[in-house]
């Protein structure tokens, strides 16, 4: 998949590494090619949500992520939500010229879930999720509010995540990461121009 702007194929690509005694993680985003992923992580349940969201996003992630999950996986899913969030950050090359906000609301059999996105510069995460006390793939679900953290953070952006329905834990958190890739993908829209949609004429991109 090719985007293209006043006639002009997009190129936003961008890689980073982030090595410390708890993970390894290395993500190189696509956001104008899709197809191309290639995920493996140490955490099957995580590779297969970010599968998802690589793929309702129409971008590519290629995902190397390790870390000490014999501790405890908060690290590893923490992390690569920091990653991906800055990696995303980085292959805009900026806030201007994309119409920064998408909101989708997505369906999974008995579930419903909303998302809304802003690519404004201040980071905040609003996450309205419930859970229950059992696990799913052997992942504690109340660990994925701290991937969103992680990407909020690393991304820049504000972040609202919003249950409506439930059905089972599974589909609720499969609908999240599936509104945020549907979301994602209109946030990231070019405009065609290079203007900040902002009334102050600039976003914040420190």
């Amino acid at each position: 998949m090719k985007t293209e702007t006043a006639g002009k194929p997009l190129n936003r690509i961008a890689s980073t590494v982030r090595k410390t005694k708890e993970t390894a993680v290395s993500i190189e985003v696509r956001l104008d090619q899709s197809g191309q992923s290639k995920i493996v992580t140490d955490l099957p349940f995580l590779s297969h949500m970010l599968e998802a969201l690589a793929t309702h996003s129409r971008m590519s992630f290629i995902i190397e992520a390790h870390g000490d999950i014999e501790v405890d996986p908060h690290h590893l899913i923490e992390d690569t939500g920091i990653v991906l969030g800055e990696t995303i950050f980085k292959a805009l090359g900026g806030l201007a010229g994309i119409e920064r906000v998408g909101c989708f609301s997505y369906p999974m059999d008995g579930s419903l879930v909303t998302v809304a996105i802003d690519l404004c510069g201040r980071r905040n995460l609003t996450w309205k999720v419930q859970f229950g006390s059992f696990p799913i793939g052997n992942l504690d679900p109340n660990l994925f509010r701290e991937f969103f953290k992680g990407f909020v953070d690393g991304l820049k952006a504000t972040l609202h995540c919003h249950e409506l329905y439930g059905d089972n834990d599974h589909h609720v958190i499969e609908a999240v990461f599936k509104a945020l890739a549907r979301s994602l993908r209109q946030a990231v829209t070019p405009l065609g121009t290079g203007e900040y949609l902002s009334t102050k004429g600039m976003l914040d991109e420190n």
